[in-house]
């Protein structure tokens, strides 16, 4: 079995969920970081020495960060399903995680924690503004992708779904004003269709 430390409403502990669940795996899940604490213990620090979450533990095998893990683990269970055969589509999925981590994430997190987790008398509006525009270029450039293709690597869904979709659900679940990404919207939608989204990804954002 494997296990999972990471508390489940962190984005990227979704992930490492949304992926063992897509890939019928079984887990056993640990509350650590945030309110949880526990990531500064000598014994957390020796398996993930950043003391971020999540850390995953196959057997005698650790690894972490997130896109890692899904990695891994489409490489390792899902030759079938996740992992994409052809290199050069898997390439593409490679590329569309990379990204989530290099661009996507710059406007998204401000704006997650003015908008979920700063008091609304504390927040920068203009700060806000900033972000969310930045977020629909970047965003825009996802959409265009999705106008070719029904999902990130082509037309199935795969790995390289897991980590922009993860964190899209933020960008739809925010109270603003969104532009109109049509592509990026019919993905959002396709992604619900999945149980193992709905049971990891759409959780309230507290």
């Amino acid at each position: 079995m494997l296990k999972i430390w990471g508390r489940a409403n962190s984005v990227n502990v979704m992930k490492a969920l949304w992926c063992a669940d897509e890939l019928g795996l079984a887990w056993e899940r640990v509350d650590l970081a945030g309110a949880f604490g526990g990531t500064d213990t000598p014994e957390y620090r020796a398996l993930n020495p950043n003391g971020t979450v999540p850390t995953l533990r196959d057997g005698a095998f650790v690894i972490w960060e997130s896109n890692a893990i899904v990695r891994y683990l489409a490489a390792k269970y899902g030759a079938d399903s996740l992992w994409p055969a052809d290199i050069e589509t898997r390439a593409v999925a490679d590329a569309w995680m990379d990204w989530q981590q290099t661009v996507m994430v710059a406007p998204m997190q401000p704006l997650f924690w003015g908008l979920v987790r700063t008091p609304p008398e504390q927040r920068d509006p203009a700060a806000l503004e900033r972000a969310r525009l930045q977020a629909a270029v970047v965003l825009a450039r996802l959409d265009q992708r999705l106008k070719v293709a029904p999902y990130v690597a082509g037309p199935a869904f795969s790995m390289g779904d897991i980590p922009a979709g993860a964190m899209v659900r933020r960008w739809f679940g925010f109270d603003i004003e969104r532009p109109d990404l049509p592509h990026l919207e019919a993905w959002y939608r396709r992604l619900q269709e999945r149980p193992a989204y709905r049971r990891h990804v759409m959780v309230p954002m507290t």
